[in-house]
């Protein structure tokens, strides 16, 4: 009985063993193997559940499922596609853009494929919204990358194919520019960081008008009229509020592109750039700006006295002449007069000096035809023998000391 009993005790606390390890087996996943007692007879299996295998009826084909009123944001999965070699397109523009702003050479030789990649990538309006994106924050965020960041701008408004409804490049690049136009008044008169970012779009505007060119249906090529009021429009404003950085931006626009504007002005009849210049004097007289603005603002308006600094050079079609080029005499050459006096094709007596000259030449030529010696054989003062002779003789008192320094020079080196 007791051998029973024992048996039966030793056979429970197997058995809850064998359970506790079947449920760690079972977390596991694992297959259970069969377990013995100290007497050699196997234990039974522990029970593992097997969940049944479904088959999924998903393909890995089938449209995305979006709730229904729930609008997707393609932007994301539009510029994940890849480009050029790049995971997306916004690594691709974003590089070749900061290549630009280390090596601007490199615009001239590479812009070609930069344009055939975008047309083989940009296919989407969400796509053409992120490139104009990404231009304008570099050309308003780097230093000095406006004018290349221009080029750009007008290089692609040209090669870009695609036109979706939403607007073709250069019109959705100037609606990015009109945004920025609209707050003027309060970035004018923000902080710092404020002022900052707007003057940087004031000049990158600048740049626009310059380089982007736009095609008429004649095949003539003009320039956005748009940019060209606005930036009438941001003058006003930086010079109705005075600060001194307003003003410094002001003076580098006109600097910019005060010669294009006055010219353009000009030809519709408009005296923009009087009004503007009034506003400077008007700056200068009353203004608490600093006297380094004002002598920035004085010295642009002597440079618009100056015509901007364009110089109008004498027509290559018409010949030279001393009425119509100062510069008519400044190669010519110098003569010399009997008394020694130099003189020349300025000098008002020069045709009466110059035939002076003219007969002195013929009377010299008259005496070598006549069988004159010219050489000066038998010229005292032009015979070279004699005073070949009187250098070979050396004074008694010069021989006299160079012979002492011989000897001296002797003895030191004996020594």
């Amino acid at each position: 009985m007791v051998a029973q009993q024992r048996g039966k005790a030793s056979a429970a606390l197997w058995g809850a063993v064998s359970k506790a390890e079947g449920r760690h087996k079972e977390q596991a996943r694992t297959t259970s193997l069969p377990e013995k007692n100290c007497s050699g007879s196997a234990m039974a299996k522990p029970q593992v559940v097997v969940a049944p295998v479904v088959m999924s009826k998903l393909s890995v084909n089938a449209p995305e499922f979006y709730p229904s009123g729930y609008t997707p944001n393609l932007t994301e999965s539009a510029l994940e596609d890849g480009c050029d070699g790049y995971p997306t397109l916004t690594e691709y523009v974003q590089d070749f853009l900061n290549h630009l702003a280390e090596q601007p050479a490199c615009f001239e030789t590479e812009i070609a494929h930069f344009s055939e990649t975008l047309n083989g990538c940009v296919t989407t309006d969400e796509a053409l919204q992120e490139l104009v994106k990404l231009i304008y924050q570099q050309a308003t965020s780097v230093p000095n990358f406006s004018y290349m960041g221009a080029r750009l701008c007008n290089y692609l408004s040209h090669h870009l194919t695609i036109t979706p409804q939403s607007g073709n490049f250069r019109q959705l690049l100037l609606r990015r520019c009109r945004t920025e136009f609209e707050n003027r008044e309060e970035a004018a008169k923000g902080d710092d960081a404020a002022r900052k970012r707007f003057h940087a779009f004031v000049l990158f505007l600048a740049e626009l008008y310059l380089n982007l060119e736009i095609k008429g249906t004649k095949g003539q090529v003009t320039r956005a009229e748009i940019l060209q009021t606005g930036l009438h429009e941001l003058l006003n404003t930086l010079f109705a509020n005075p600060l001194d950085s307003n003003l410094i931006c002001a003076v580098k626009l006109l600097k910019l592109t005060g010669s294009v504007l006055e010219d353009a002005w000009k030809e519709k009849g408009k005296t923009y750039m009087d009004d503007i210049i009034q506003n400077i004097e008007n700056v200068v007289l009353d203004a608490s700006c600093s006297r380094d603005v004002k002598q920035m603002l004085l010295k642009l308006v002597e440079l618009r006295s100056s015509n901007w600094g364009r110089v109008h050079i004498t027509s290559t079609y018409r010949e030279a002449t001393p009425e119509n080029d100062p510069n008519y005499f400044m190669n010519e050459p110098t003569f010399y007069t009997s008394e020694g006096v130099p003189f020349t094709a300025a000098d008002p007596d020069y045709q009466e000096k110059y035939q002076e000259l003219l007969e002195r030449q013929d009377l010299f030529q008259d005496h070598e035809e006549n069988g004159t010696d010219l050489s000066g054989a038998e010229d005292p003062y032009l015979d070279d023998d004699d005073d070949d002779d009187d250098d070979d003789e050396m004074d008694p008192e010069i021989e006299e000391a160079y012979e002492k320094f011989c000897l001296e020079s002797e003895r030191k080196r004996k020594q």
